[in-house]
């Protein structure tokens, strides 16, 4: 059997495992209590198009040939599961749960160390998946399941060597000044600091939330032995520039979510692009649908509605030898393959054409590829209001909060190794287009009708980001406990 260049049968031959072919089926985990006819309502009005599909119980498929099968782990954020729940309620059966799984059976003769190199190179990805040699079980989560509690880090008294290693060990991406800093700021208060503050503080000074090597002082020492002093690479040529030339088209540049340049008749148009680069590595389609995601989420940051998606997208050789390929790293064809449907798959789902790319192969994007993203939008002019008042509700939107993308702001500022699938994995985020496509429609409706006073958008640092940028200067009271999860 021949499932296409792209395949899984062409990629467990890229890797050197040798097979026949590979058919890949469909599951579909539910709970509750179902009559035969509320299944096969569910089936063959949610699952299936009647014409040229089937369906039957996973029981009774009995293929011939070797089974892995494999599923998002428990608590990733599942879209269609939680499509699918709510479309079946809506029909009136009372699905209290659901999740979607694969099922590959393989045709070849493999041992079990054969089988496992299938699944783990090919069949599935570890940072957000499990597999097993045969049934899977459901990964049914909780969603009303307690949060624990805040845990406090002892930073008193710590020499500068035990300070490292509270960093290395959480993964924060401090400097070690930044660890002594924070040390004693807590010591002045007589504390130490919770597992919450210090994760805060790590993700507020992270590369990605504040662009620490665009603002550094930097010497540089010319051939000649003369030095020049530049206070901030953004700040001396970038800003600078803008601000020298004063265009008065230009409405906004550096200060928020996006820039806002004027268009005509009374419109603006925002203009965004952001690198995905290390999430796209370990997890190349949710890395990929997520820098999509994000892009258009800073443009609805400015109160703009997304009219047009751009992507540059940088992988390694795709005729690079698999036993070259250094370990924790996955093939640039994998990459590429899972990057390419990421951005097309989100830009479809939210409605927003991409207008514009290009794709590019050269060894140093082996390791770590580029995933440049690009967002333009449309407001009406003077729409983005950014002033915060005294007594105004903090309102969340968007989807529920799941295991996936926590740390994501610390985990994209440090070099990745190796290891950094295995210990950093569920920092990569996985994409909700769905639910964005209606908060595109609602936050547009809600500033037409003048209905908030400053808006941002919630990224890889989290509601601690989100709501520190907003509440700057007057603070604000925050219920963790009323987020849903």
């Amino acid at each position: 059997m021949d499932d296409g260049p792209n395949g899984p049968t062409a990629r467990a031959r890229l890797f050197g495992i040798e097979v026949q072919g590979i058919e890949e089926y469909r599951l579909v985990h539910l709970r509750g209590a179902f009559s035969d006819a509320e299944l096969t309502e569910i089936a063959e009005r949610l699952l299936i198009d009647p014409v040229g599909q089937w369906w039957m119980l996973a029981p009774e498929h009995r293929p011939t040939g070797l089974i892995v099968e494999a599923g998002l782990r428990p608590g990733v954020t599942d879209r269609e599961g939680a499509e699918l729940v709510r479309s079946a309620n809506a029909l009136g059966v009372a699905v209290t749960a659901a999740t979607l799984a694969k099922r590959f059976v393989i045709d070849g003769d493999l041992d079990d160390a054969s089988l496992e190199a299938l699944a783990e190179g090919v069949l599935h990805n570890e940072v957000i998946e499990r597999w097993a040699a045969g049934p899977l079980s459901a990964a049914f989560t909780d969603s009303d399941a307690v949060a624990p509690g805040t845990e406090v880090i002892v930073l008193y008294g710590l020499s500068s060597e035990g300070l490292a290693e509270v960093n290395r060990g959480r993964r924060l991406g401090l400097d070690p000044e930044e660890m002594l800093v924070i040390r004693e700021h807590f010591s002045d208060l007589g504390r130490d600091p919770t597992d919450a503050e210090l994760e805060t503080l790590a993700q507020t000074w992270s590369e990605h939330c504040a662009h620490k090597t665009f603002r550094a002082f930097i010497t540089v020492e010319a051939g000649d032995g003369t030095t020049e002093s530049i206070d901030g690479l953004l700040k001396t040529y970038l800003r600078s520039a803008t601000d020298e030339i004063d265009a008065p088209w230009v409405h906004s540049a550096f200060v928020d979510n996006a820039g806002i340049v004027a268009f005509e008749d009374g419109w603006d148009i925002a203009l965004k692009a952001e690198t995905h680069n290390h999430p796209s590595a370990l997890e190349p389609f949710g890395g990929a649908n997520t820098g999509v995601g994000g892009v258009v989420r800073d443009i609805l940051g400015v109160s703009a509605k997304p009219i047009a998606i751009t992507d540059i997208l940088c992988f390694g050789p795709e005729d690079l030898d698999p036993v070259k390929v250094p370990d924790g790293v996955l093939h640039p064809v994998r990459i590429r393959e899972g990057v390419v449907a990421g951005v097309g798959d989100y830009g479809n789902k939210i409605g927003v054409p991409n207008i514009a790319g290009a794709i590019v192969h050269d060894p140093a994007y082996t390791t770590t590829p580029l995933v440049f993203a690009g967002c333009f939008g449309l407001l009406p002019e003077g729409s983005n209001p950014t002033v915060i008042q005294p007594g105004d509700s903090i309102v969340v939107l968007g989807g529920a909060v799941g295991r996936d993308g926590v740390g994501g702001a610390t985990f994209s500022s440090q070099t990745m190794g190796a290891e950094t699938a295995a210990i950093a994995g569920s920092s990569v985020q996985i994409g909700d287009p769905i639910v964005e496509k209606g908060l595109i429609d609602i936050v547009l409706e809600a500033r037409d009708q003048g209905l908030y006073n400053a808006i941002t958008d919630c990224g890889a640092g989290g509601l601690s980001s989100a709501i520190g940028e907003m509440a700057e200067t007057l603070g604000a009271d925050v219920d963790l406990q009323r987020v849903p999860r």
